[in-house]
C-alpha cells in the first residue's frame, strides 16, 4: 500500500545533497539591542535566538497515580511513537511554578536551555537548542495550534511563555527527530514541540498557589473547574496567574499576567469539542548585553543605568563614573557597556476550536480552527542618535505585531492493519514593524521616555518600516502499519508552499543610508518532504525504533537590517539579485534508539545525525555607519551525536537519573566577508556545547519529597572560527515538598521550597542574542543569575 509506495520513492529520493547546512544563525533583532547603527564591527556576522484528576479525587486515588507517575519522575517517558517522549505534569510540578515550558525541557538528554534569570522567563536573554537546533528551527504547537518560531518578538507566532500558563500544560510531547509530518509548522527542521493543555475537572472545584522569592518575586495562580454541567458533560476551567518580581542585577520589573480558558462539549461516547482563549500581557526590564571582556573585566553585575537617567546623559557625553571610568581609561569600550535602558513588552491573545469527531469505527475527523495576534515593542536608549532638544541621547524603539488565522483538518482511517492519516493546513498571517526615535529629555526638564511605558508620545524620525503578509499550505499523507501487535512502521511525506509578499513601508535614507529598502516576495516550497519511522517492542520493556524524516523551513521575515532573510537586505538591487538563487533551508534529520523499562531500571541509547542544506547567513559588510546585510547561502554543517540515559530505583520512593549527550556538529565551508576569507571548514558550531551531562535525584518519605539536580554544560564556542569560547559549568539546584492530604475541606494543601544555583556560581548563560561574531569578542553574552531562593504554597478545593 502507500507504505510501499513511499519506501520505494525514498530510494530515489534520499540521496544526500551535495552542499549540507547548519542550523540558521539568522539575528534575533531585539529592538533596542540590535543597534542597527553599531551592528557591524569589525568581523561581527548577525545571526540568531489526557484530562486532569479532578479537584476532589480522593486520597487513595491520588497516591496511586502519584506512585505510577513517580516510576520514571526524573526523566521523560516515552510513548508508543518511538522517538517521541513525553514529559508529565508530575516532571513539571518539580520546577517553581511559573518556569518557563523550556527550562522544564532541558531536563531531557540532548535540550540545552540558558537563561539569564532563575525562571527562564526573559524571553530576550534565553535560548533552547534541541540537538544543535535553535528554538526557531522548531516546531511548536499548542492543543495543534502553530506557535510560529520561537524567537525575541516573534513574527509568525507567539512564545510559548506567553502562550500558556505552564500550571496549565498537561504534558508535552517531544520529538528530537523530524517530527509528525502532520505538525502545521513552517519552521520544524529538526524537531517538535507539541504541547497538550489540561481539560477541565468533572468535578467542581479549583486550585490557589502564591510564590514568594528572592529580588521581591511573587506569583499568584487561580483556577476554577465547573465540574460537569449537564448531562451531555459539558465543562469548563479558566485561571488568571499575576507575576512580579526585581530583576537580580540593575533596576526594573519582569512583570506578566495571563489568563487562561478553555471549555469542553463531549458529542457522544468519543467525540468531543474544545473551545480555548488565552491571553497575556508583559513587560520585561531587560538585562545589558556585554561583550567577554566587559564580563571579565567590569564582572557580572554590571547593567544597565536604569533608573540614574543623569548618568546615563554623562555617559552620552563621554563623562564615566564608577568601574566604567577605569575601563574607559584602560581603552575599554565604556559607551556600550551600559545604556538607559532596555524594556520588552507584549501583549496578545490566541483562541479557536478544536473538534475531534469519530464518525464510525474506522473514520475520524480531527480539525482545529484558530486565530492569534500579538502587539509587541521594544526599547532601547541610543547615545548614537542626538534628541532633536540636543541631548546626547534618544530612544529607539521597534514596534510590531502579527494577526493571523488559519485551521488543520485531517481524516484518520482505520482499515485491517493499516491507519491512514491525511490533511491540510492552510494560515495566513500578517506582520508589520517599524523603528521609531522619540526624543529625551534635558535632565531634570521631563521624564525619561522609559518612564511613562506605553504613552511615548511623537516620534521625532522614523527610520523605516516593513509588512508582510504570508500565506501557508501544507498537506500530509501517512500510513501506519501494524504487520504485528508488537511492530508499528510508518511512511508518510508532507508537501509545503509558503509565499510571503511584502517589505519596505518607511526608508529615512539619511538613517539606513539606503535610497531604496526591499520590496517584493520570496516563496519556499517543497513538493515531496518523506518521513519513515519504525518501532519495535521486541522483549518486555525492550525497544527499539528509527526515525527519517527530510524536513524545510521557510524564510524569515522581519525588521530592516534585524537578522531575518526577507528584510535583511540592504536594499532592493541585493534582493534582486539574491531572489533566484536563494534556497530554503532544508535538512535530513536520521535517528535511532534502543530503550529499556522496568521497575528498578529504565535505561536508552540513541544515536543520530543531521545533514543541513542551503544554511542561510546573514553576513555583514561596509563601516558601522552604513551597514550592507545580504542574506546569503554559506554552506552545510554535518551533525553526528549520542544521548543516553540511566534511571535506578533501588530502593521504594528513590529514583536516581543520570544522562549524558555528545553532539560533534562542524561547519563544512569557508565564508568570505568583506573580502577576507574565514577558515570555518571542520570548525565547530557556536553556542551549542558538545557534552552535556545531567543528573537528578528524588526521594519521597510518605508527604515529602526532596529532589536535586546537578547540570554540566562543557564550553561554548562564541566565534564561529572557534578562536573565542565561553567556559563550561556546573548549575545546580535542590529542591522540597510537603503536602497535607486533607485540611477541613481543602486538601493537597502543599509547600514547596526550591534554590535555583545552589553552589552560587557566577557563569554565562546566554550568547549570540545580538548574534556571533565571525571571529573575536562582541557584545552578545550575558550572565547567569545568581542563587535565589522560591517559597511557594498551594491548596485545592
Amino acid at each position: 500500500m502507500l507504505l510501499s509506495f513511499l519506501l520505494l520513492t525514498s530510494s530515489i529520493v534520499m540521496i544526500p545533497d551535495l552542499a549540507f547546512s547548519a542550523d540558521a544563525a539568522v539575528g534575533t533583532g531585539k529592538a533596542g539591542g540590535a543597534k542597527p547603527r553599531h551592528v557591524a564591527k569589525a568581523g561581527a556576522a548577525p545571526s540568531g535566538p489526557a484530562g486532569a484528576r479532578g479537584a476532589s479525587a480522593g486520597r487513595h486515588e491520588e497516591a496511586r497515580a502519584r506512585s505510577s507517575e513517580d516510576v520514571m519522575v526524573t526523566s521523560l517517558r516515552h510513548n508508543a511513537n518511538g522517538g517521541t517522549e513525553t514529559m508529565t505534569r508530575t516532571e513539571m510540578d518539580r520546577f517553581v511554578q511559573g518556569s518557563s515550558p523550556m527550562m522544564m525541557l532541558a531536563r531531557k538528554p540532548g535540550v540545552n536551555f540558558v537563561a539569564n534569570d532563575p525562571l527562564g522567563v526573559d524571553t530576550w536573554g534565553s535560548s533552547l537548542y534541541m540537538r544543535g537546533f535553535q528554538q526557531d528551527q522548531l516546531g511548536v504547537t499548542l492543543d495543534g495550534v502553530p506557535l510560529g518560531a520561537q524567537t525575541y518578538l516573534p513574527y509568525n507566532g507567539q512564545s510559548i511563555n506567553f502562550s500558556i500558563l505552564s500550571d496549565n500544560i498537561e504534558r508535552m510531547d517531544v520529538s528530537e527527530g523530524g517530527g509528525d509530518v502532520a505538525l502545521p509548522a513552517t519552521t520544524n527542521l529538526g524537531g517538535s514541540i507539541q504541547i497538550v493543555s489540561r481539560d477541565p475537572s468533572d468535578k467542581f472545584g479549583g486550585k490557589i498557589s502564591q510564590m514568594f522569592g528572592s529580588f521581591n518575586a511573587f506569583r499568584t495562580y487561580g483556577r476554577i473547574d465547573s465540574g460537569k454541567l449537564n448531562a451531555s458533560g459539558t465543562k469548563f476551567t479558566i485561571s488568571y496567574a499575576r507575576s512580579d518580581g526585581d530583576k537580580w542585577k540593575g533596576h526594573g520589573e519582569q512583570f506578566d499576567q495571563q489568563v487562561n480558558a478553555k471549555l469542553v462539549q463531549p458529542v457522544g461516547q468519543e467525540s468531543n469539542v474544545k473551545l480555548f482563549f488565552n491571553w497575556n500581557d508583559a513587560t520585561q526590564f531587560n538585562y545589558a548585553d556585554q561583550t567577554i571582556d566587559m564580563l571579565n573585566t567590569l564582572g557580572h553585575r554590571n547593567d544597565y543605568y536604569y533608573a540614574d537617567y543623569t548618568r546615563a546623559y554623562l555617559a552620552a557625553q563621554g563623562q564615566f563614573s564608577g568601574a566604567l571610568a577605569a575601563y574607559n581609561a584602560a581603552g575599554g569600550d565604556a559607551l556600550d557597556a551600559s545604556y538607559f535602558d532596555g524594556v520588552t513588552h507584549s501583549s496578545g491573545y490566541l483562541g479557536g476550536v478544536n473538534a475531534h469527531l469519530v464518525l464510525n469505527r474506522h473514520l475520524a475527523w480531527n480539525t482545529v480552527f484558530y486565530g492569534q495576534a500579538a502587539n509587541q515593542w521594544g526599547t532601547w536608549t541610543t547615545p548614537y542618535v542626538t534628541s532633536p532638544n540636543g541631548v546626547p541621547l534618544s530612544e529607539q524603539i521597534n514596534f510590531s505585531g502579527n494577526q493571523k488565522f488559519g485551521f488543520t483538518t485531517a481524516l484518520d482511517y482505520k482499515f485491517r492493519k493499516h491507519t491512514i492519516d491525511v490533511g491540510v493546513w492552510y494560515e495566513n498571517n500578517r506582520y508589520h514593524v517599524v523603528q521609531d526615535m522619540f526624543q529625551e529629555p534635558v535632565p531634570g526638564e521631563g521624564t525619561p521616555v522609559s518612564g511613562v511605558l506605553g504613552n511615548f508620545g511623537t516620534p521625532f524620525q522614523q527610520n523605516w518600516g516593513e509588512n508582510f503578509n504570508t500565506n501557508s499550505f501544507q498537506f500530509h499523507l501517512e500510513d501506519t502499519y501494524r504487520p504485528l501487535a508488537n511492530l508499528t512502521l510508518r511512511a508518510g511525506f508532507k508537501s509545503m508552499l509558503v509565499t510571503t509578499v511584502g517589505g519596505s513601508t518607511a526608508n529615512y535614507a539619511a538613517y539606513t543610508g539606503q535610497d531604496q529598502l526591499a520590496n517584493g516576495s520570496l516563496t519556499s516550497a517543497k513538493a515531496f518532504l518523506p518521513h519513515f519511522n519504525g518501532v519495535w517492542h521486541f522483549l518486555p520493556g525492550h525497544e527499539l525504533y528509527f526515525d527519517v524524516a527530510r524536513n524545510m523551513r521557510a524564510y524569515s521575515y522581519g525588521g530592516y537590517q534585524l537578522g531575518s532573510t526577507f528584510g535583511g537586505f540592504a536594499n532592493q538591487a541585493t534582493f534582486d539579485a539574491a531572489k533566484n538563487t536563494l534556497r530554503p533551508e532544508t535538512a535530513w534529520v536520521y535517528d535511532v534508539g534502543y530503550r529499556y523499562l522496568s521497575q528498578i531500571v529504565g535505561g536508552s541509547l540513541n544515536l543520530y545525525h543531521a545533514d543541513f542544506s542551503n544554511r542561510i547567513q546573514n553576513l555583514t559588510s561596509g563601516p558601522i555607519t552604513d551597514p550592507v546585510s545580504t542574506p546569503i547561502d554559506v554552506g552545510g554543517v554535518s551533525m553526528y551525536g549520542v544521548d543516553a540515559a540511566l534511571t535506578l530505583r533501588p530502593i521504594k520512593n528513590l529514583s536516581i537519573t543520570n544522562s549524558i549527550s555528545y553532539n560533534h556538529s562542524t561547519y563544512d565551508n569557508n565564508i568570505v566577508s568583506e573580502g577576507v576569507t574565514y577558515g570555518l571548514a571542520g570548525k565547530k558550531v557556536v553556542a551549542f556545547p558538545q557534552l552535556m551531562y545531567k543528573a537528578d535525584i528524588s526521594y519521597n518519605w510518605g508527604p515529602a519529597t526532596v529532589y536535586a539536580n546537578a547540570n554540566y554544560m562543557s564550553k561554548r564556542y562564541f566565534s564561529y572560527v572557534n578562536d573565542m569560547s565561553v567556559p563550561g559549568y556546573w548549575l545546580t539546584s535542590l529542591g522540597a515538598s510537603y503536602r497535607f492530604a486533607r485540611v477541613g475541606p481543602l486538601h493537597n494543601l502543599k509547600f514547596d521550597l526550591n534554590i535555583y544555583n545552589l553552589t552560587n556560581i557566577s557563569y554565562i548563560s546566554q550568547i549570540g542574542e545580538n548574534g556571533l561574531p565571525l571571529s573575536g569578542d562582541y557584545q552578545s553574552a550575558l550572565a547567569g543569575s545568581p542563587r535565589t531562593y522560591f517559597g511557594t504554597v498551594s491548596v485545592e478545593f
